[in-house]
Protein backbone atom coordinates (compact mmCIF):
# COMPACT_ATOMS: atom_id res chain seq x y z
CA UNK A 1 0.00 0.00 0.00
CA UNK A 2 2.68 2.20 0.70
CA UNK A 3 4.44 2.00 -2.58
CA UNK A 4 0.62 2.26 -4.36
CA UNK A 5 0.63 5.62 -2.19
CA UNK A 6 3.69 6.66 -3.38
CA UNK A 7 3.89 6.48 -6.81
CA UNK A 8 0.25 7.96 -6.58
CA UNK A 9 0.52 11.13 -4.67
CA UNK A 10 2.92 12.37 -7.64
CA UNK A 11 -0.26 11.82 -10.12
CA UNK A 12 -1.54 15.61 -9.85
CA UNK A 13 -4.96 14.43 -10.85
CA UNK A 14 -4.77 12.54 -7.68
CA UNK A 15 -5.65 15.74 -5.78
CA UNK A 16 -8.94 16.12 -6.99
CA UNK A 17 -10.06 12.79 -6.31
CA UNK A 18 -9.24 13.09 -2.31
CA UNK A 19 -10.35 16.22 -2.23
CA UNK A 20 -13.86 15.01 -3.98
CA UNK A 21 -14.35 12.09 -1.40
CA UNK A 22 -13.51 14.56 1.76
CA UNK A 23 -15.97 17.01 0.85
CA UNK A 24 -18.41 14.00 0.28
CA UNK A 25 -17.67 12.56 3.65
CA UNK A 26 -17.92 15.71 5.29
CA UNK A 27 -21.17 15.85 3.76
CA UNK A 28 -22.96 12.87 4.64
CA UNK A 29 -20.94 13.10 8.15
CA UNK A 30 -23.42 16.25 8.85
CA UNK A 31 -26.41 14.62 7.35
CA UNK A 32 -25.70 11.52 9.49
CA UNK A 33 -25.41 9.29 6.24
CA UNK A 34 -28.84 10.36 5.20
CA UNK A 35 -28.73 11.00 1.21
CA UNK A 36 -25.12 9.50 0.39
CA UNK A 37 -26.15 7.77 -2.69
CA UNK A 38 -28.13 10.20 -3.90
CA UNK A 39 -25.64 13.27 -3.87
CA UNK A 40 -23.35 10.97 -5.86
CA UNK A 41 -25.56 10.22 -8.53
CA UNK A 42 -26.77 13.57 -8.90
CA UNK A 43 -22.60 14.12 -8.85
CA UNK A 44 -22.30 11.98 -11.48
CA UNK A 45 -25.20 13.54 -13.38
CA UNK A 46 -24.23 16.74 -13.45
CA UNK A 47 -20.58 16.99 -13.47
CA UNK A 48 -21.07 15.15 -16.84
CA UNK A 49 -21.54 18.22 -18.76
CA UNK A 50 -18.12 20.01 -17.12
CA UNK A 51 -16.60 16.91 -17.80
CA UNK A 52 -17.06 16.80 -21.77
CA UNK A 53 -16.23 20.42 -22.13
CA UNK A 54 -13.24 20.24 -19.69
CA UNK A 55 -12.08 17.55 -22.02
CA UNK A 56 -11.94 19.33 -25.20
CA UNK A 57 -10.79 23.07 -23.05
CA UNK A 58 -7.99 20.54 -21.38
CA UNK A 59 -6.46 19.65 -25.22
CA UNK A 60 -6.53 23.58 -26.25
CA UNK A 61 -4.75 24.71 -23.18
CA UNK A 62 -2.49 20.96 -23.18
CA UNK A 63 -1.19 22.83 -26.72
CA UNK A 64 0.92 25.60 -24.64
CA UNK A 65 0.46 29.10 -22.85
CA UNK A 66 -2.14 31.32 -24.17
CA UNK A 67 -4.01 28.60 -25.97
CA UNK A 68 -7.96 28.53 -24.45
CA UNK A 69 -11.06 28.27 -25.83
CA UNK A 70 -14.01 30.47 -24.31
CA UNK A 71 -16.25 30.17 -27.03
CA UNK A 72 -17.37 26.95 -25.01
CA UNK A 73 -20.40 28.43 -23.49
CA UNK A 74 -21.97 30.27 -27.27
CA UNK A 75 -20.66 26.63 -28.90
CA UNK A 76 -23.24 24.99 -26.46
CA UNK A 77 -26.09 27.22 -27.29
CA UNK A 78 -25.65 26.78 -30.54
CA UNK A 79 -25.37 23.46 -31.00
CA UNK A 80 -28.61 23.10 -28.47
CA UNK A 81 -30.70 25.62 -29.73
CA UNK A 82 -29.95 23.80 -33.77
CA UNK A 83 -30.30 20.39 -32.18
CA UNK A 84 -33.53 21.10 -30.66
CA UNK A 85 -35.10 23.23 -33.57
CA UNK A 86 -33.91 20.33 -36.75
CA UNK A 87 -35.47 17.62 -34.47
CA UNK A 88 -38.68 19.63 -33.69
CA UNK A 89 -39.73 17.02 -31.13
CA UNK A 90 -39.44 13.89 -34.35
CA UNK A 91 -37.73 10.88 -32.98
CA UNK A 92 -37.24 10.34 -36.76
CA UNK A 93 -35.31 13.69 -36.90
CA UNK A 94 -32.98 12.91 -34.62
CA UNK A 95 -29.61 11.79 -36.46
CA UNK A 96 -30.57 14.99 -38.62
CA UNK A 97 -30.55 16.88 -35.47
CA UNK A 98 -27.19 15.44 -33.92
CA UNK A 99 -25.65 16.07 -37.60
CA UNK A 100 -26.46 19.42 -37.71
CA UNK A 101 -25.74 20.33 -34.35
CA UNK A 102 -21.96 18.96 -35.00
CA UNK A 103 -21.87 20.40 -37.99
CA UNK A 104 -22.64 24.10 -36.49
CA UNK A 105 -20.25 22.74 -33.97
CA UNK A 106 -17.56 22.01 -36.64
CA UNK A 107 -17.50 25.62 -38.47
CA UNK A 108 -17.55 27.09 -34.64
CA UNK A 109 -13.90 25.48 -34.05
CA UNK A 110 -13.18 26.44 -37.89
CA UNK A 111 -13.83 29.81 -37.70
CA UNK A 112 -11.86 29.81 -34.08
CA UNK A 113 -8.73 28.69 -35.67
CA UNK A 114 -9.00 31.26 -38.43
CA UNK A 115 -9.31 34.31 -36.43
CA UNK A 116 -6.44 32.68 -34.74
CA UNK A 117 -3.84 31.31 -37.42
CA UNK A 118 -5.12 34.14 -40.20
CA UNK A 119 -5.58 37.14 -38.23
CA UNK A 120 -3.01 36.60 -36.15
CA UNK A 121 -5.46 37.19 -33.45
CA UNK A 122 -4.55 35.57 -29.53
CA UNK A 123 -6.46 32.51 -29.06
CA UNK A 124 -7.69 34.00 -25.93
CA UNK A 125 -9.38 37.52 -27.50
CA UNK A 126 -10.28 35.33 -30.74
CA UNK A 127 -12.37 32.95 -28.84
CA UNK A 128 -13.67 35.72 -26.81
CA UNK A 129 -14.65 37.35 -29.80
CA UNK A 130 -16.57 34.74 -31.65
CA UNK A 131 -18.39 33.47 -28.89
CA UNK A 132 -20.46 37.00 -29.29
CA UNK A 133 -20.88 36.12 -32.95
CA UNK A 134 -22.02 32.71 -32.44
CA UNK A 135 -24.51 33.38 -29.49
CA UNK A 136 -26.05 35.86 -31.72
CA UNK A 137 -26.47 33.31 -34.29
CA UNK A 138 -28.13 30.94 -31.51
CA UNK A 139 -30.59 34.25 -30.72
CA UNK A 140 -31.23 34.73 -34.39
CA UNK A 141 -31.71 31.51 -35.36
CA UNK A 142 -33.84 30.51 -32.04
CA UNK A 143 -35.79 33.07 -31.42
CA UNK A 144 -36.60 32.71 -27.94
CA UNK A 145 -38.32 29.41 -28.50
CA UNK A 146 -37.73 26.65 -26.25
CA UNK A 147 -38.56 23.09 -27.75
CA UNK A 148 -38.57 19.71 -26.31
CA UNK A 149 -36.25 17.00 -27.09
CA UNK A 150 -37.01 14.15 -28.81
CA UNK A 151 -38.54 10.75 -26.29
CA UNK A 152 -34.57 9.26 -27.34
CA UNK A 153 -32.59 11.91 -26.26
CA UNK A 154 -34.51 12.77 -23.29
CA UNK A 155 -34.67 9.40 -22.33
CA UNK A 156 -30.72 8.99 -22.88
CA UNK A 157 -29.49 12.05 -21.17
CA UNK A 158 -31.83 11.36 -17.78
CA UNK A 159 -31.67 7.80 -17.29
CA UNK A 160 -29.93 5.92 -14.88
CA UNK A 161 -28.73 2.11 -14.91
CA UNK A 162 -28.44 0.92 -11.06
CA UNK A 163 -28.67 4.69 -10.06
CA UNK A 164 -25.30 5.20 -12.62
CA UNK A 165 -26.30 8.04 -15.33
CA UNK A 166 -26.40 6.34 -18.59
CA UNK A 167 -25.13 9.35 -19.90
CA UNK A 168 -21.81 9.51 -17.27
CA UNK A 169 -21.41 6.13 -18.92
CA UNK A 170 -21.08 7.68 -22.34
CA UNK A 171 -18.95 10.25 -21.13
CA UNK A 172 -16.82 7.28 -19.82
CA UNK A 173 -16.11 5.55 -22.58
CA UNK A 174 -15.61 9.24 -24.52
CA UNK A 175 -12.88 9.81 -21.67
CA UNK A 176 -11.00 6.46 -22.30
CA UNK A 177 -11.31 7.08 -25.84
CA UNK A 178 -9.30 10.65 -25.63
CA UNK A 179 -7.04 9.15 -22.92
CA UNK A 180 -5.63 6.36 -25.69
CA UNK A 181 -5.46 9.56 -28.39
CA UNK A 182 -3.25 11.23 -26.50
CA UNK A 183 -0.97 8.24 -25.31
CA UNK A 184 -1.07 6.08 -28.18
CA UNK A 185 -1.82 7.89 -31.77
CA UNK A 186 0.56 10.67 -33.61
CA UNK A 187 -2.08 13.25 -32.86
CA UNK A 188 -2.74 13.20 -28.98
CA UNK A 189 1.20 12.39 -28.96
CA UNK A 190 1.83 15.69 -31.15
CA UNK A 191 -0.39 18.21 -29.19
CA UNK A 192 1.71 17.11 -26.01
CA UNK A 193 5.09 17.69 -27.83
CA UNK A 194 3.67 20.86 -28.84
CA UNK A 195 2.82 21.99 -25.77
CA UNK A 196 6.02 21.44 -24.78
CA UNK A 197 8.33 23.53 -27.24
CA UNK A 198 6.59 23.93 -30.27
CA UNK A 199 9.42 24.82 -32.03
CA UNK A 200 11.56 21.28 -31.39
CA UNK A 201 7.83 19.78 -32.35
CA UNK A 202 8.15 21.63 -35.70
CA UNK A 203 11.52 20.25 -36.03
CA UNK A 204 10.94 16.78 -35.41
CA UNK A 205 8.63 16.98 -38.27
CA UNK A 206 5.19 17.44 -36.32
CA UNK A 207 2.14 19.96 -38.34
CA UNK A 208 2.22 22.66 -35.72
CA UNK A 209 -0.45 24.63 -37.29
CA UNK A 210 -2.93 21.41 -38.37
CA UNK A 211 -2.53 20.03 -34.98
CA UNK A 212 -4.09 23.13 -33.24
CA UNK A 213 -6.60 23.39 -35.95
CA UNK A 214 -8.10 19.66 -34.86
CA UNK A 215 -7.50 20.69 -31.52
CA UNK A 216 -9.76 23.77 -31.52
CA UNK A 217 -12.29 21.67 -34.02
CA UNK A 218 -12.21 19.14 -30.98
CA UNK A 219 -12.99 21.18 -28.46
CA UNK A 220 -15.99 23.11 -30.39
CA UNK A 221 -17.51 19.76 -31.18
CA UNK A 222 -17.06 18.36 -27.85
CA UNK A 223 -19.15 21.67 -26.65
CA UNK A 224 -21.34 20.95 -29.09
CA UNK A 225 -21.98 17.30 -27.61
CA UNK A 226 -22.41 18.94 -24.52
CA UNK A 227 -25.09 21.35 -25.84
CA UNK A 228 -27.25 18.23 -27.41
CA UNK A 229 -27.06 16.18 -24.34
CA UNK A 230 -27.66 19.40 -21.60
CA UNK A 231 -31.06 19.85 -23.73
CA UNK A 232 -32.20 16.44 -23.15
CA UNK A 233 -31.24 16.65 -19.71
CA UNK A 234 -33.16 19.92 -19.23
CA UNK A 235 -36.09 19.29 -21.05
CA UNK A 236 -34.98 21.87 -24.17
CA UNK A 237 -32.10 24.48 -25.86
CA UNK A 238 -32.85 28.12 -23.32
CA UNK A 239 -30.38 31.38 -24.41
CA UNK A 240 -28.23 30.71 -21.17
CA UNK A 241 -27.55 27.22 -21.20
CA UNK A 242 -23.91 27.56 -21.53
CA UNK A 243 -23.07 30.40 -19.20
CA UNK A 244 -21.81 28.68 -16.22
CA UNK A 245 -19.28 26.57 -18.07
CA UNK A 246 -17.16 29.44 -19.41
CA UNK A 247 -15.01 28.94 -15.87
CA UNK A 248 -16.25 25.77 -15.06
CA UNK A 249 -14.39 24.28 -18.33
CA UNK A 250 -11.27 26.00 -17.18
CA UNK A 251 -11.87 25.37 -13.64
CA UNK A 252 -11.59 21.38 -14.19
CA UNK A 253 -8.57 21.46 -16.07
CA UNK A 254 -6.18 23.68 -13.85
CA UNK A 255 -8.05 21.49 -10.51
CA UNK A 256 -7.33 17.85 -12.38
CA UNK A 257 -3.83 18.71 -12.77
CA UNK A 258 -3.32 19.71 -16.96
CA UNK A 259 -0.71 21.83 -16.87
CA UNK A 260 -1.60 25.49 -17.70
CA UNK A 261 2.21 26.17 -19.67
CA UNK A 262 1.16 22.91 -21.73
CA UNK A 263 2.68 19.68 -22.55
CA UNK A 264 0.86 17.45 -20.00
CA UNK A 265 -3.14 16.46 -20.03
CA UNK A 266 -4.91 14.46 -17.25
CA UNK A 267 -8.02 13.14 -18.34
CA UNK A 268 -8.74 11.57 -14.93
CA UNK A 269 -8.07 14.82 -13.18
CA UNK A 270 -10.97 16.21 -15.27
CA UNK A 271 -12.89 13.58 -13.45
CA UNK A 272 -11.62 13.91 -10.09
CA UNK A 273 -12.44 17.92 -10.79
CA UNK A 274 -15.80 17.97 -12.04
CA UNK A 275 -17.04 15.31 -8.87
CA UNK A 276 -15.53 18.01 -6.00
CA UNK A 277 -16.59 20.69 -8.12
CA UNK A 278 -19.78 19.66 -7.76
CA UNK A 279 -19.50 17.92 -4.26
CA UNK A 280 -17.85 21.60 -2.49
CA UNK A 281 -21.35 22.93 -3.51
CA UNK A 282 -23.47 21.04 -2.37
CA UNK A 283 -21.49 20.48 1.01
CA UNK A 284 -21.62 24.24 1.53
CA UNK A 285 -25.30 24.31 0.56
CA UNK A 286 -25.52 21.40 3.33
CA UNK A 287 -23.66 23.11 5.68
CA UNK A 288 -25.61 26.01 5.20
CA UNK A 289 -23.39 28.47 4.67
CA UNK A 290 -24.39 32.26 2.83
CA UNK A 291 -24.00 33.58 -0.21
CA UNK A 292 -20.43 34.83 0.53
CA UNK A 293 -19.11 32.19 2.89
CA UNK A 294 -19.99 30.17 -0.39
CA UNK A 295 -17.92 31.96 -2.50
CA UNK A 296 -14.75 32.66 0.25
CA UNK A 297 -14.68 29.09 0.90
CA UNK A 298 -15.08 27.37 -2.49
CA UNK A 299 -12.25 29.86 -3.27
CA UNK A 300 -9.96 28.76 -0.75
CA UNK A 301 -10.68 24.99 -1.28
CA UNK A 302 -9.87 25.11 -4.58
CA UNK A 303 -6.25 26.96 -3.98
CA UNK A 304 -5.23 24.21 -1.79
CA UNK A 305 -6.11 21.88 -4.24
CA UNK A 306 -4.14 23.43 -6.80
CA UNK A 307 -1.16 23.85 -4.52
CA UNK A 308 -1.06 20.73 -3.53
CA UNK A 309 -1.22 19.60 -6.68
CA UNK A 310 0.86 21.36 -8.19
CA UNK A 311 3.52 21.23 -5.53
CA UNK A 312 3.55 17.57 -5.46
CA UNK A 313 4.29 17.93 -9.64
CA UNK A 314 7.25 19.92 -8.85
CA UNK A 315 8.78 17.94 -6.47
CA UNK A 316 8.41 15.03 -8.37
Amino acid sequence: MTNIWNRLRHEPWIWSFLAAIGVWLATIAYTGGQGAGEILTAALSFATFSIIVGLGQMMVITTGPGNVDLSIPATITLAGVVAMKVMDTDSARLLLGIGAALGASFLVGVFNYGLIRLLRIPPIIATLSSSFLVLSTAISYGRGIRIKPPLPLDSFATMRILGIPLAAVFVLVLSIVLAIVIKRTLYGRAVVAIGQNPRAAWLAGINVNRTRFMTYVLSALLAGVCGILLSGFSGGAALNMGEEFLLASIAVVVIGGTSVAGGRASVPGIWGAALFMYLLVTMLNTFGASAGVRLIMTGVIIITVIVLAGGETQSK
